[in-house]
């Protein structure tokens, strides 16, 4: 039986992590009589209670029987070995070494952020509050268009005296258009304007339903002609069917802002 086939390599990597900066198993705050020492090194109590938790399933040390203590506590000492050997060889070091201190420095910060987050459930006024400010910014109208994008602007007013000649947009786009969009008459489906560049999006809104462009549309994809098809009204999803998420949004908001503190609180030295 062999331990990495049985858990995640991301579960390996963060224990090798921790494997290279145990305690010492005289430190005053072990938090148990180590369950092996591998090389000097402990293997404490509830870092054994977790690697059983992830090969199991949840189940706990005490839930196993002699053979599977056994199985298992062999598989972890075999990860502290495998670890200590990464560590002679100096796969701690450069990138790698640098992923796992980022992997560290990560899991810690997620645990800051529940510590912090602990009895901070947002309320329903912030919650509500947070709702009508998100959906005050969401835009109003949502349009359906079709597009030839050409990389020049002769090519570009050549394509809109076709059109003035009767030609098929649908047509011209499917032989002359450079975007994907070509395969499909240039159909680019609905969209809000913030979704697409500034001077594509405000060429878009300034159309009447049906016309296309009288001039090409530079944008920094080349050149557009573009046709509005259709528009409809936004209207946007109930409270109720948010509300999970909006709370989500609040709760990281305000993580967001505590990190920004401790930031101003910190003695930051930039060297770059």
């Amino acid at each position: 039986m062999t331990y990495a086939r049985l858990i995640p390599l991301a579960v390996i990597a963060t224990m090798f992590a921790t494997t290279g900066c145990a305690k010492d198993a005289d430190t005053p705050d072990a938090a148990a009589q180590p369950v092996a020492i591998v090389n000097g090194t402990p293997i404490e109590a509830n870092v054994w209670d977790l690697f059983v938790k992830t090969r199991t399933g949840g189940r706990g040390p005490e839930e196993l029987d002699e053979k599977e203590r056994a199985e298992t506590l062999d598989d972890l000492i075999q990860m502290y070995v495998a670890a200590q050997q990464a560590q002679q060889d100096g796969l701690a070091e450069g990138e790698d070494g640098a992923r796992l201190e980022l992997m560290r420095q990560s899991s810690l910060a997620d645990l800051a952020g529940q510590k912090f987050l602990e009895g901070k459930d947002p309320t329903e006024e912030e919650m509500r509050a947070e709702y009508d400010r998100q959906v005050a910014q969401l835009p109003k109208t949502e349009y359906k268009a079709r597009h030839i994008l050409v990389d020049d602007e002769a090519k570009a007013k050549e394509l809109i005296i076709s059109l003035d000649a009767g030609a098929s947009f649908e047509t011209l786009a499917a032989e002359n258009s450079k975007d994907s969009s070509a395969s499909e008459g240039g159909d680019l489906g609905w969209f809000a304007p913030s979704r697409m560049v500034k001077p594509f999006a405000d060429a878009v809104e300034a159309l009447e339903k049906g016309k296309y462009t009288a001039q090409p549309v530079q944008s920094q994809f080349g050149w557009h002609v573009i046709r509005l098809d259709d528009t409809r009204e936004l209207t946007p999803p109930p409270y109720e069917a948010v509300e999970e998420q909006v709370g989500q949004f609040v709760r990281q908001t305000k993580f967001q802002e505590y990190l920004e503190e401790l930031v101003k609180k910190a003695k930051v030295e930039r060297k770059l």
